[in-house]
């Protein structure tokens, strides 16, 4: 590509040296005299799109004629304007200055800029060639999306500008760490720790970078990632508390046994988005025992046993467990120094 834009040049200049001498034919003498302050080889102003480009080409007593051209088209004559740009006009400072400026820029102004002199011995040229840069810009990025946990997501953030600007990912969780992918951005079997809001940044140093979102809903069944059960007395007031994580946002059915409880006399049943409560009240004897949360959506159940008993037997029940546990190993222990294993 960089051959072919030299290639583009070298084809301008070639213009311009043609047009030359027809426009210098053109120009009357008498005009106040200016000349170029000469610089043979071509060089490059780069500019911001939207901002003014003053293109100098600053002058002696030594001349008759001096005109501006872009590629072969005449700008100014001496100080008669042929083109029809309202944004274009001429900077002059006495005879020292006869400078091109040009305002509100856009990329079809980039290219050769020529200012043309006629001296007594013959023609001269100060060779400009302007390049236009684009700020990035994002003109289409993915939507937002809600997917199942495992599936296979390719987000998308297609920019423009001049330079082309390199686009970047990030997941804006706490460590926000950049990700790997450019235009498009792969994620296979996502998982529920990677939902969230993404960022796409396109940059390419001309301006402040371009940056949009998209934000990644992930579906997953429930989890009860907290069940706690009550010890109360009776006559006091008994709360079961059960926490699901899910999404969608999990639904909630309370058992006891095979039946499934309702907000009914002594029984409240109350949800907190993820959190629910069962709540007895005047606690009974024969309200003591196991209790089901049951949680769901439309991905999948799962359930959890927690339990309401009287101040004294939970810890019997534990002990239990652990004194079951402690059995066994002294079980085992005895087993091993007897087989000598």
């Amino acid at each position: 590509m960089a051959t072919a834009a030299a290639a583009a040049r070298r084809s301008c200049v070639r213009q311009l040296q043609a047009a030359l001498l027809r426009v210098l034919c053109l120009i009357p003498t008498g005009l106040p005299v200016r000349s170029v302050d000469m610089q043979r080889t071509t060089d490059n102003i780069t500019i911001r799109q939207g901002d003014t480009a003053v293109i100098r080409c600053y002058v002696d007593d030594k001349v008759s004629k001096v005109a501006w051209l872009n590629r072969s088209n005449i700008i100014f004559a001496g100080e008669d304007k042929w083109s029809l740009d309202p944004r274009v006009d001429l900077i002059i400072k006495g005879q020292l200055e006869y400078s091109l400026r040009i305002q509100k820029v856009d990329v079809y102004d980039e290219g050769p800029y020529t200012c043309s002199i006629q001296t007594k011995q013959q023609p001269k040229t100060s060779q400009v060639y302007l390049i236009v840069q684009v700020p990035a810009n994002i003109y289409k990025v993915s939507e937002d999306i809600t997917v199942n946990e495992g599936s296979n997501v390719t987000l998308s953030c297609l920019a423009n500008g001049r330079p082309e600007p390199s686009i970047t990912w990030r997941l804006l969780n706490p460590s926000a760490e950049p990700l790997e992918g450019e235009e498009y951005l792969d994620i296979s079997g996502i998982l529920r720790t990677q939902a969230g809001r993404y960022e796409c940044k396109a940059s390419n140093d001309v301006a402040n970078p371009d940056v949009k979102y998209v934000n990644v809903v992930v579906n997953y069944p429930p989890y009860i990632k907290d069940a706690k059960s009550s010890e109360t007395q009776v006559g006091r007031l008994g709360v079961l508390q059960c926490d699901a994580s899910a999404v969608p946002k999990p639904e909630f059915e309370w058992y006891r046994d095979e039946k499934r409880l309702t907000n009914s006399q002594g029984i409240s049943i109350q949800i907190f988005g993820t959190r629910t409560l069962l709540l007895v009240s005047n606690v009974t004897e024969d309200d003591y025992g196991n209790y089901t949360c049951v949680a769901t959506n439309r991905l999948g159940v799962h359930n959890a046993s927690l339990f309401l008993y009287r101040p004294g037997t939970g810890r019997d029940i534990s002990g239990s467990a652990c004194l079951t546990q402690s059995l066994w190993i002294l079980l085992a222990s005895i087993t091993c120094l007897f087989f000598k294993c």
